[in-house]
């Protein structure tokens, strides 16, 4: 059975707990072990396109979960609409994972409009 995981990484900007770079480093060797594809999301610069793309001058835990969300849905709309591009979870894994241990693919989207 194959396992897509989406992991978002802490930022010190809007840092709630002083343990949380050492929360997400303990985190990521369960990662490698339990995960077969896990795309990764850095806060810091989630935080940035919403300050910069978006125009929002201090962005909430809303603000970065709408856009994160939004990221989550293109990836897994192949999962979840009827098309010619439909692809299942292990099509995931073998498009996307070179090497098992190397399971982390980058994730980008555009365009980002408000």
């Amino acid at each position: 059975k194959s396992k897509l995981e989406f992991a978002v990484y802490p930022a010190p900007q809007i840092a709630t707990a002083v343990v949380e770079p050492y929360n997400s480093v303990l985190t990521t060797h369960t990662t490698l072990e339990h995960s077969d594809c896990a795309f990764m999301v850095d806060n810091e610069a989630i935080f940035d396109i919403c300050m910069k793309n978006l125009g929002v001058e201090r962005p909430s835990y809303s603000n970065l979960n709408r856009l994160i969300g939004q990221i989550v849905s293109s990836i897994t709309a192949s999962l979840r609409f009827e098309g010619a591009l439909n692809v299942d979870l292990m099509e995931f894994q073998t498009n996307l994972v070179p090497y098992p241990r190397i399971h982390f693919p980058l994730v980008t989207y555009a365009p980002i409009i408000s």
